[in-house]
């Protein structure tokens, strides 16, 4: 990484939730990579570019952003989500699209994901880097409330 320092936002707003409690082993054990979670508010919420970059892939459960210095950042809307096929999410931006931290990649209608019985959970992941390399913000750590675009955390080298 050509930087110091990358802050991550967070994609979406809610409670932050510490990565272990997450109910999904593969986010849980930080076998993707390290990070948090949000617990989003039961409502229709808009996830957002965490980082601005260049949208690597594009899923309407998912997405993968790359910073121009080469941090990549996992958004994940729910558990299991992949199932439902599309169903609950809305694309705005697409695969290969150049965005800016804050711009709205997919909105979520989290009701829809709890009636169909998933966790809507949003683990937010940085790809290829070490647990050491990442600190959570105070209010992430604390379990506290965010707004979409809080300081989620801060990637170093």
């Amino acid at each position: 990484m050509s930087v110091a320092s990358l802050i991550v936002l967070a994609p979406v707003p809610g409670r932050a939730v510490e990565l272990g409690l997450v109910p999904d082993p593969t986010f849980a054990q930080a076998i993707v990579g390290p990070g948090g979670a949000i617990d989003p508010p039961r409502e229709v919420v808009d996830a957002i570019a965490p980082i601005s970059g260049k949208l690597l892939k594009v899923f309407p459960h998912a997405y993968v952003i790359v910073a121009p210095e080469g941090v990549g950042v996992l958004v994940h809307l729910g558990i299991d989500t992949v199932q439902l096929k599309g169903a609950g999410f809305t694309l705005r931006a697409q695969q290969g699209d150049t965005v800016t931290a804050g711009d709205v990649i997919v909105s979520f209608d989290v009701p829809a994901i709890v009636a169909s019985g998933r966790d809507p959970i949003v683990p937010v992941i940085i790809l290829e880097r070490q647990a050491e390399n990442i600190t959570l913000a105070d209010a992430v750590a604390a379990g506290l409330e965010l707004a979409a675009g809080d300081t989620f955390l801060t990637v170093r080298g």
